[in-house]
């Protein structure tokens, strides 16, 4: 029996124009009273693997960042309603130039459906349903993937894929979209001035067919570990959603992927050497390294995951669609690879076709 293969045929990536990178290094410092933990911090930052995060909250009059004096986060930490606000009008926005981005590489007439992920806000009508209307996509079929955290981009293609197969003449578009920037929390606590820094803002947006060149989506993979479900969740709160993020996650994943059990449901063989390319989701320079390490890779091979982590650091859900977007053009065998809440992985093989 012959089945129809999925295409990511191409993907367009959008930041905001804000990059508020430096801005927080330099705020975070500022909330931490012992001189020892604030030189840590700087150790740490500088170590992250991240130079820039874009953000789309505006900047001050002077031109500063949301973290900076008259900023978003000055004073009192705004309500979860008013981040929500903010979440409404800045995502539709964002999305739309993605999916410009995306319509400057190919044709996107003739969309039949639309897969959205988001786990940052919640809007209705959804996010969904402002895109189809604002580019007119009368009778589009809409699925919307809500706050399954990093590895949601995995589950908006897996369900591209299943569209495609059960009709070969669909031309699925997938728009993911984040804003953790909505998110901060006031901190001291360098643990959790750590895990902020790591968090950006970004959509993309990829055409999913059954025909042309691109990256082909084959069998996906997902996977739970065990006793793992405090290590990465997220609280919503009265200002904002919290995230919690253990410091246990990187050893746990590298523990994982050294079982051939678990190598196997990932790679279909146990040699992941066998594989020429590594799209995994740039959580943070620990999670690559856990990766690496796990896996037994080279210090080469998850090169893309670095670029875009250095970039524009974690956008959750949209960064593997960044990291995809840059092996475009790569033939060869590949897995995509994402954490996130549960401790839970999801991906799939894929193979980059000329």
């Amino acid at each position: 029996m012959t089945f129809t293969r999925a295409r990511i045929n191409a993907i367009g990536c959008a930041v905001p124009a804000q990059d508020m990178h430096a801005s927080f290094v330099r705020w975070a410092s500022g909330q931490i009273d012992d001189p020892r933990e604030r030189q840590l911090f700087a150790r740490m930052a500088e170590r992250s693997g991240i130079g820039h995060r874009w953000c789309v909250l505006p900047p001050t009059a002077e031109g500063g960042s949301p973290v900076d004096p008259g900023g978003f986060y000055a004073g009192a930490m705004p309500p979860t309603s008013l981040r929500m606000r903010h979440y409404a009008h800045h995502a539709p926005a964002l999305c739309l130039d993605a999916i410009g981005r995306l319509a400057e590489q190919v044709a996107l007439d003739g969309i039949s459906h639309l897969v959205v992920a988001s786990c940052t806000g919640f809007v209705a009508p959804g996010i969904d349903q402002i895109i189809a209307d604002r580019l007119g996509l009368e009778g589009v079929e809409r699925t919307l993937v809500g706050f399954m955290g990093c590895y949601a981009a995995v589950a908006a293609l897996r369900t591209a894929r299943h569209i495609v197969r059960s009709e070969p003449a669909a031309r699925v578009l997938v728009v993911t979209v984040e804003l953790s920037s909505l998110h901060f929390q006031p901190e001291e606590r360098i643990e959790r001035l750590l895990m902020m820094l790591q968090f950006g803002d970004g959509a993309a947006a990829a055409l999913v067919t059954a025909d042309g060149p691109g990256i082909a989506v084959d069998q996906p993979f997902s996977l739970n570990l065990e006793d793992s479900a405090e290590l990465i969740r997220w609280d919503i709160g009265d200002s904002g959603f919290v995230m919690h993020l253990s410091g246990e996650v990187p050893g746990r994943i590298q523990a994982a992927l050294g079982d051939p059990a678990i190598r196997r449901r990932i790679v279909g063989g146990d040699d992941p050497a066998a594989v020429d390319s590594w799209a995994v989701h740039a959580g943070g320079r620990s999670i690559l390294d856990a990766v690496e390490h796990g896996l037994g890779l080279d210090d080469q091979a998850l090169a893309p995951s670095r670029s875009v982590l250095a970039r524009f650091g974690n956008m959750s859900s949209a960064t593997l669609m960044f990291i995809l977007r840059d092996m475009l053009g790569r033939t060869g065998k590949g897995v995509a690879l994402a954490f996130g809440p549960g401790l839970a992985a999801e991906g799939f093989r894929f193979e980059g076709l000329p």
